[in-house]
């Protein structure tokens, strides 16, 4: 290949993808958030009170979902600004693919929390009459701030390739995206940090830990999407890179998992109300929320740590154990706060208060709060499929491959 040719073959433009696979996966996502729509026809027909939450744990699964998927998202656009931003190698042509989970994942969050507000009107509402000095309005404006700066970075990514942004140009916009990223999921924390009156919540390294969970999960996502698109022939991708990501990921767990012990260790020593918190994951109703992580955490690094269990498969496992795992995190964290009542005889026990309500206030908070009901799981997956459409839509109609691979 002569000089001239490689040089029109660098600025030339990545083309769209498509295939049988992928229209399959875009019908079957566009059935499932047609369901969601019909569900949640239903949740605003029939009120909030079909499902679980109630005014002694008014946050449930959608929440911990938006959590989630926040998480992803950071997590997505982290792995991809960094290398640019430091001028680092990178990971091989994913990073427009890396930015396109972000901003799938940042859809299916905004997502979860309209369908959390009850009526769609009370976002509108929600801007008319919005309170600047409150962290959920913070975590408003931060992520749609967020998803124009996720589209903007991927549109400049585009262009670099096409040669009309320049290198430093798409430095500075990675520098900001990262930045960016980081905050969405500081003040996310925030939201549940600042709740002085929830001890599982009300600490000052709950940012910390949201944004190596957001490392964790992101990168794990990153690593099946790539993985699933290089055996569908979509990308050309060394291994070496999954190997990369794969290195990194344990690192990610390691931390995050020392953030985890830290914080148990702080609130358990000496006794009292913290105390009781470390009871409530390691013995208690979240038990199995709070092993589930552990033992999810523990096989990703196995796996992810030594080499002769470093193959394309078993690294795809890895990945999808870390991301189960900070969905477990995600869980206790949101049910853990409100698990154990922080004032007595709070208010009469109703159905309309309190989700298992026969008996006395220690029989109600015997067990788990809060477990979501079918409407709840119903409504959550037409969402996740919302964030699944928008990625698949993106590989087949916008050019996400790099141009070196055409």
């Amino acid at each position: 290949m002569t000089d001239t040719t490689a040089a029109v073959a660098a600025k030339a433009p990545a083309k769209k993808g498509g295939g049988v696979g992928l229209n399959i996966a875009i019908g079957v996502s566009a059935v499932l958030v047609a369901a969601g729509l019909v569900l949640w026809a239903m949740q605003l027909s029939g009120g909030m009170v079909q499902t679980a939450m109630r005014n002694l744990d008014s946050w449930g699964l959608y929440i911990t979902g938006f959590m989630f998927f926040v998480g992803l998202s950071a997590g997505g656009l982290i792995i991809s600004s960094v290398p640019k931003a430091f001028g680092l190698s990178g990971f091989g042509g994913i990073s427009k693919v890396a930015v396109m989970t972000s901003i799938a994942a940042t859809v299916a969050a905004i997502g979860l929390v309209v369908v959390d507000m009850g009526q769609p009107f009370r976002v509108w509402e929600l801007f008319v009459y919005s309170n600047l000095g409150s962290p959920l309005m913070w975590d408003i404006i931060v992520l749609m701030v967020y998803l124009i700066l996720s589209c903007v970075y991927l549109w400049a990514q585009v262009q670099a390739e096409k040669g009309k942004v320049g290198h430093t140009a798409l430095r500075v916009i990675s520098v900001v995206a990262l930045v960016t990223a980081v905050l969405v999921h500081s003040v996310t924390a925030w939201i549940f940090g600042l709740q002085q009156g929830r001890e599982m919540w009300h600490t000052a390294l709950l940012a910390p830990w949201f944004v190596s969970s957001a490392l964790v999960c992101g990168t794990g996502l990153v690593m099946c999407a790539a993985a699933a698109l290089r055996a569908a022939g979509y990308l050309k991708w060394d291994q070496a890179n999954l190997v990369k990501l794969a290195k990194l990921l344990a690192v990610f767990l390691l931390v995050d998992l020392y953030f985890f012990g830290c914080d148990l260790l702080t609130a358990g020593f000496p006794a009292g109300e913290g105390l009781a918190v470390v009871q409530m994951l390691v013995s208690g109703p979240l038990a199995p929320f709070f092993w589930g992580e552990v033992v999810l955490s523990a096989a990703a690094i196995v796996i992810c740590v030594v080499p002769a269990l470093r193959t394309t498969p078993l690294m795809v496992v890895a990945g999808l154990c870390a991301i189960a795992a900070i969905f477990c995190k995600r869980a206790q964290l949101l049910v853990g706060g409100f698990q154990i009542p922080n004032i007595d005889l709070a208010a009469a026990m109703t159905p309309f208060t309190v989700t298992n309500w026969e008996g006395n206030m220690a029989q109600a908070y015997a067990g788990m709060v809060y477990w979501p009901t079918p409407l709840e799981f119903g409504v959550a997956l037409g969402v996740t499929a919302l964030g699944f459409l928008v990625f698949f839509l993106g590989l087949k109609l916008l050019p996400l491959k790099p141009a070196d691979q055409e």
